[in-house]
């Protein structure tokens, strides 16, 4: 009798977690540029989104450039319509909420978003947490770039419901969504995954969990063997980075790109890569981006990378002040 009971219990969970998931809640971990990026864009899709970080003043922050950001978009859409324009904004930013505890709003989420740092025991922590909380249904993805989705995954107990979704910086501008599918990921969180970045407006491509899923796989070590190239004093930084432009015809540099990105996000990423898979050259680790963190060398958000900004910034600040003058 019990085992029948069980066995039609289990039957029906089958069907249950077999169900793609209609994602209408969104809880987004960490309101970086990343995570308020994705909140911007899923709230925009009509979504309610509860933006978490650890204090109400970064999430003021992050409120503020979710604003600028979207008024942005929506002044070039409707550029002869303030009225409209005001109104989108008003009802996008309506549906955004925070929360200081992730565990808070896990309960309601449909989909749960993680966007912290690229420190894998602190996203495992982070998962292991939501996962008493999170209701059934509920998918776990992680943002994350560079490091094993199936390692967090593996401290849930919900692998069927759980994936990659990375996105690109700016996320708003950024088309491309990596969509990741580990091993247990069932076909219905992939396809609820995938339907997801459809209805925020972008263009998903699936990959397995394997490093820097498709597009750092191929970037990362291109960039790295730029590095490594000044490094050795083939050619300067500027050099290398006018031969991509103009031989290649990308739009940016190695160097300049990931001066825009963060040299810490390289050596995070560099470092994450050479400890597990050591043994191929690709992810041996450069002595010259390691110092350059040292130095506090981090790229345009500290001033000086490859490049020096401080000249640039100082004059466009000087012409800011020329303007408020007039």
């Amino acid at each position: 009798m019990f085992g029948m009971f069980f066995q039609r219990s289990a039957r029906g969970l089958e069907r249950y977690y077999s169900t793609k998931s209609v994602i209408k809640d969104v809880t987004v971990v960490g309101s970086g540029l990343m995570g308020s990026g994705i909140a911007q864009v899923a709230a925009a899709a009509g979504m309610n989104v509860t933006l978490v970080d650890h204090s109400d003043d970064i999430l003021d922050r992050a409120l503020e450039h979710i604003d600028k950001s979207y008024s942005k978009i929506v002044a070039k859409q409707y550029p002869h319509d303030k009225v409209k324009a005001k109104t989108l904004v008003e009802g996008t930013l309506s549906r955004i909420r925070t929360a200081r505890d992730p565990c808070q709003p896990a309960g309601q989420a449909d989909l749960i978003i993680e966007a912290v740092v690229e420190n894998l025991e602190l996203k495992k922590e982070l998962f292991k947490r939501l996962d008493k909380t999170a209701a059934n249904h509920t998918i776990f993805a992680s943002n994350t770039s560079s490091l094993s989705i199936t390692a967090m995954a593996s401290v849930t107990e919900r692998r069927d419901r759980f994936g990659g979704l990375h996105f690109f910086s700016p996320v708003p501008m950024m088309k491309l969504v990596e969509v990741v599918r580990l091993e247990t990921t069932s076909d219905a969180t992939f396809d609820s995954l995938m339907d997801f970045a459809k209805k925020i407006d972008k263009v998903p491509v699936a990959c397995k969990d394997t490093p820097g899923f498709i597009v750092n796989r191929l970037l990362i070590p291109y960039s790295l063997e730029a590095v490594r190239m000044v490094e050795r004093g083939d050619a300067t930084a500027q050099d290398i980075d006018t031969a991509m432009k103009l031989g290649a015809g990308y739009k940016m540099g190695p160097l300049e790109l990931m001066d825009f990105t963060g040299v810490d996000l390289a050596n995070m990423i560099m470092d994450a890569w050479a400890k597990d898979h050591g043994h191929n050259p690709v992810f041996k680790t450069i002595p010259l981006i390691t110092q350059m963190v040292k130095e506090g060398r981090l790229g345009r958000k500290s001033g000086k990378g490859f490049y020096d900004y401080t000249e640039s910034s100082e004059k466009a600040a000087q012409e800011k002040q020329k303007i408020k003058a007039k």
